[in-house]
């Protein structure tokens, strides 16, 4: 009989996470990191290369308006040092003087050009730079918590090695590949790798790999890492993808060499003939495929150089069209004249004319072109990137400029853009008494204090933590979900510790875990009580109060939570917090009992049937509200 390698997952899983339970894990010093890392790689993916100055200089070169003057500066050098033979009886030779300074006209264009091409390049180059170190720096500063000698410690996601236990949670981009050791209701996006946009469930017992690119949906959970870098599923694409382009482009080369040997073998004998037919039917594909991928590497015009590039292929047409007709013109009106009227011989002496004639049109041409514009506008978008770089505003491309001042409105975020994204709890609503301060414990009845402070540290994602400043005069810095974060302030506030509590029932402990999610918009964790279980609940207070039935009222006694005073506390605690700006918060809990029941306990005789969420998470006690302030940045 031959095993399911998929069976032995769950065992793997066991095994590995006992390990890291009693210490057997790796050492995690810094020679140990150093060995996996040359071992296994580390987890860097190589980005593209830069491109050159000289490839920035061709990009502006391909400019239509650019081309243009181009053609017309080297047409106008070209003819402006033609030196016809002088002929005595020609009255319309040009003034010797004047034809002296005739090269002035095409060198200006040319050197217009090159400032135009220069400046724009040159701005390219210097900001791409500028936006790789400002990439390299946000990409510094994105970190994972990992376990290490059983520490949780934020280590740079380029730091990540196999071997390492990473804690994941609700809104992770998974930075490398693992295997599950413990989980959460666990769901992860994987249709950056599979297309599919349902959330894949995952678990030690079932489908416990987790794959880098991967987005954590829901859940949370501990995870071993087994491949980084280039050796991760997320590596192996970026790298396919590379190579796939390099190879396209190598085929269409030798597609276009072969297009003229491919003729060849047309009158070669039939069995030749049939074989050619498979490669006429396979050659086009690469052709098929070749516009999108110009497409898609060139560099998307603003309405300003659009309407620019369309305006000056109008004066292009309209220019050749005035030339053009100049010129037959002056060669009909000189023929007619002299062969007509004068009935004069033809002399070889009379090309001089027509090339003067030529010269004349082509003056006309480049007299059209507006060899200032390009350059006028380069110069002016050059200068406004200065100007921004005063107020820290970085433009990799100078059209950004122009397409930023046609924008009419601007949507921005809110949490950690306009806010210093750091919650802080500023108001609370504890038994009927509602403080603007953080208030004292000792005032707080004890079996809700002590029921509320274990709520609050255990019903929340490990992961979310309350870490010492590294700067000694700074606040304390806030680690995982920043609302969470408030909440644990809070703990701490009130001078107690959610670590202590959290290490009397450690994740392994849970018994069930009702993530939050956009439609849940709430959190659930149930935890062994007294033989029984208990239910904690927060989320937000629109949502949870509507699920109690109970609350703890003055003095901390129980009450039953009518509807008349639902709709009294949303008017007269939770409205007044939201136009304060406040994000308010609700925490309730449940208890299932072996024994005999309270009012607001639910008997029970085995395990509940814990998919039954409508049933588990209602008929709550309303422990407290809690108003959360999100400052508003300084500047």
């Amino acid at each position: 009989m031959i095993e399911d390698p998929d069976s032995r997952y769950p065992e793997c899983s066991k095994s590995i996470h006992e390990s890291e339970r009693n210490n057997q894990s790796l050492s995690g010093s810094k020679a140990d990191l150093q060995h996996r890392r040359e071992v296994f790689g580390s987890n860097l993916i190589p980005p593209k290369p830069p491109k050159t100055f000289l490839t920035l200089v061709w990009e502006a070169l391909q400019d239509v308006t650019l081309i243009i003057l181009e053609v017309a500066a080297v047409v106008s050098l070209g003819l402006s040092f033609y030196k016809p033979a002088d002929d005595p009886s020609d009255v319309a030779h040009l003034d010797e003087e004047e034809g002296h300074y005739q090269w002035i006209e095409g060198l200006a264009i040319l050197i217009s050009v090159i400032v135009v091409v220069i400046v724009t390049a040159f701005n390219d180059y210097t900001k791409e730079r500028q936006f790789r170190g400002l990439q390299s720096r946000i990409e510094g500063e994105h970190k994972f918590a990992v376990i290490r000698g059983s520490e949780v410690k934020q280590v740079p996601i380029s730091e990540i090695v196999c071997g390492d236990i990473c804690q994941i949670k609700y809104g992770d981009l998974l930075p490398a590949d693992g295997i599950l050791l413990q989980s959460n209701d666990l769901k992860v996006d994987e249709s950056s790798l599979t297309g599919e946009s349902d959330h894949v469930k995952k678990g030690e017992s079932f489908d416990p790999m987790v794959l880098s690119g991967t987005h954590v949906m829901e859940g949370s959970g501990k995870m071993l890492v087994t491949a980084v870098g280039v050796n991760s599923q997320a590596g192996i694409i970026f790298t396919l993808l590379g190579a796939a382009v390099d190879k396209q482009e190598k085929e269409i080369k030798q597609m276009k060499k072969g297009e003229e040997d491919a003729t060849l073998p047309a009158s070669g004998n039939s069995h030749g003939a049939n074989h050619a037919r498979p490669d006429d039917n396979h050659v086009p594909a690469p052709a098929s495929d070749k516009p999108p991928a110009e497409t898609s590497h060139k560099k998307e015009k603003s309405v300003l150089q659009a309407k620019l590039t369309k305006l000056a292929i109008q004066i292009g047409y309209a220019g050749s069209t005035i030339a053009v007709l100049t010129v037959i013109i002056l060669v009909i009106n000189f023929c007619v004249h002299t062969f007509v009227i004068e009935q004069k011989p033809w002399k070889a002496t009379y090309i001089n004319n027509l090339v003067k004639h030529l010269i004349i049109g082509v003056t006309v041409l480049v007299v059209a072109v507006p060899e200032g514009l390009p350059l006028a506008v380069t110069l002016s978008l050059a200068y406004s990137v200065k100007k921004m770089m005063k107020d820290n505003n970085l433009v990799r491309h100078l059209d950004a400029c122009e397409t930023m001042g046609n924008a009419t409105a601007i949507c921005s975020d809110k949490t950690g853009t306009l806010t210093t994204n750091r919650m802080t709890v500023v108001q609370s609503y504890i038994c009927e008494k509602l403080c603007k301060v953080t208030p004292n414990y000792r005032d707080i009845p004890q079996e809700v204090a002590e029921t509320m402070v274990e709520g609050i540290s255990v019903n929340a994602a490990f992961t979310s933590r309350i870490m010492p400043s590294q700067d000694p005069t700074g606040p304390p810095m806030q680690v995982g979900n920043k609302t969470e974060c408030a909440l644990l302030g809070f703990v701490l506030g009130l001078g107690q510790s959610y670590e202590a509590v959290r290490e009397r029932h450690p994740e392994e402990s849970f018994t069930r875990v009702y993530t939050f999610n956009s439609v849940r918009k709430s959190m659930s964790t149930v935890i062994p009580f007294r033989g029984g279980y208990r239910l904690y609940t927060k989320g937000a207070s629109e949502i949870v109060l509507k699920k109690c039935a109970f609350i703890y009222g003055h003095e901390g006694r129980l009450e039953k939570f009518t509807r008349d005073m639902q709709e009294r506390l949303v008017r007269q605690v939770i409205e007044p917090m939201a136009c304060d700006g406040l994000r308010t918060i609700s925490v309730a809990y449940r208890d299932f009992v072996p024994g005999k029941a309270e009012i607001n306990q639910v008997h029970i005789d085995q395990e509940p049937n814990w998919d039954d969420e409508d049933n588990i998470v209602n008929n709550l006690t309303c422990l407290c509200v809690v108003g959360i302030e999100d400052p508003v940045r300084p500047e």
